[in-house]
């Protein structure tokens, strides 16, 4: 049906019978728009309906050229999580419903008393292919905490008393997002200098010398070792430091019935860390004298430290997250804590929501990257030449980055692909008096 017809039929009534109630005005506009109200509402949807599919043939016939340019309305910017809640828990990476599933197959499969085929690692042996990135890894972050230590000297870090927020550059910026707990009425940030602490904060997990063992209990919490949760993940695929003693078995582990049978002594005699693992090349003294050479002659070159500081961070970054996807890591749900292994420590040292129901034990479920090197999101300093600090009124117009990304870009770095939507570059940021006028 045309459009001119409908549109007859719209003006007369959908059933010349039943006419439609006069209406007494003199403005025409006014007649059409109330019979149009007046009108079944499918009729006025049909109408509108031939209408834009008639000016979508006459478009694709090439009858009928638009005069203007579309413009997509798709933004390139990337929003960080929002930040949860003390009484909210983080997000799954598994869905619950997927989690119960495994639970109900695992109990039917110990009722049967049967073998289960299990893999490395959950057999106790090496995933012999990541242990090049085990060593990767904490090759990558010995070297990102030298260029950052090094870096910090010319770049100077802020970190607020009241909530921790965290800046990179002088001045620190004055956008009023302090609401903790003693903060001022103002919002405003009570800055301090900071250090290298507040651009990396160290997670610590539980060293496990076994790690297919018994779980940490509530009364060992001060007889073994907490170490960084990295440098334990890294152990535990692969790496020997003499420090940490850890587990290496020959033979794998049985699960018959749900119940873990190890045919191996417990301590054999060849259980020797560093004889039967081959760190394919990564950790030869010649490597690791050559690697410091290098350092060592960039010691004056601020932007040197800074590239290879960006790209030790991503290969850390992208070998922690291969590792992750065969090496199990438990964080809890409501705070900060990390333990690297198939199951969580039995310490009651949580102080976080409704912790007391829980007996003060944490809430166990699977970790990601960002629990194990927690990103501490900066705003973004586009011009550092410029000099002065970013507003409030506009920080809907700044981007973030992760505090060592936006270090190193401050210091001469190119960022990668992966943070320039974060960085919103794209976006034009108007003067204060321009700000009303923006759409």
């Amino acid at each position: 049906m045309a459009p001119f017809v409908l549109s007859a039929l719209v003006s007369t009534g959908a059933d010349d019978s039943n006419p439609p109630h006069p209406v007494k005005t003199r403005n025409p506009r006014v007649t059409g728009e109330l019979v149009r109200r007046m009108l079944p509402r499918r009729i006025r949807n049909l109408r509108k309906i031939v209408v834009q599919n008639s000016f979508a043939s006459l478009i694709e016939l090439g009858k009928f050229k638009l005069p203007f340019r579309s413009f997509s309305t798709n933004s390139t910017c990337k929003e960080l999580p929002r930040k949860l809640k003390k009484s909210e828990r983080k997000p799954w990476v598994t869905s619950v419903n997927e989690l119960k599933c495994k639970a109900r197959l695992q109990k039917q499969a110990r009722q049967e008393v049967s073998e289960i085929t299990l893999r490395p690692p959950e057999n106790g042996l090496l995933v012999k292919g990541l242990v090049p990135f085990a060593h990767e890894v904490y090759a990558a972050r010995a070297k990102l905490f030298t260029c950052v230590s090094m870096v910090v000297k010319s770049t100077i870090i802020y970190s607020c008393r009241l909530c921790g927020e965290v800046h990179v550059g002088h001045p620190p910026h004055k956008i009023r997002t302090c609401n903790v707990t003693g903060s001022p009425a103002s919002k405003e940030h009570v800055w301090e200098i900071g250090g290298v602490e507040h651009v990396l904060p160290l997670v610590e997990s539980f060293h496990l010398y076994d790690r297919l063992g018994r779980a940490v209990s509530h009364n060992e919490r001060l007889q073994v070792d907490q170490i960084p949760a990295i440098v334990e993940l890294c152990i535990q695929a692969g790496l020997d430091i003499p420090e940490y003693p850890t587990r290496r078995r020959t033979f794998p582990v049985y699960n018959v019935a749900g119940r873990m049978i190890d045919f191996e002594r417990r301590f054999p005699k060849y259980d020797s860390p560093g004889k039967d693992i081959n760190a394919y090349g990564f950790w030869e003294k010649r490597n690791q004298s050559s690697e410091n050479k290098s350092m060592h002659l960039l010691a004056d070159d601020v932007q040197g430290f800074a590239i290879q500081g960006m790209e030790a961070w991503e290969k850390m970054w992208l070998g922690a997250s291969k590792l992750m996807q065969k090496y199990a890591v438990q964080t809890c749900g409501y705070c900060s804590e990390v333990q690297v292994g198939p199951k969580g420590h039995r310490v009651r040292n949580c102080q976080a929501y409704k912790h007391q129901m829980r007996d003060g034990q944490h809430a166990w479920q699977e970790a990601t990257v960002d629990d194990l090197i927690p990103p501490v999101h900066v705003w973004h300093v586009r011009d550092v030449q410029d000099g002065g600090p970013l507003v409030n009124g506009l920080q809907r117009y700044y981007g973030k980055l992760p505090a060592v990304v936006e270090l190193f870009a401050q210091a001469g770095a190119n960022v990668g692909e992966n943070y320039v939507a974060m960085m919103r570059e794209d976006v034009a940021v108007p003067g204060l008096d321009e700000e009303k006028w923006v759409v």
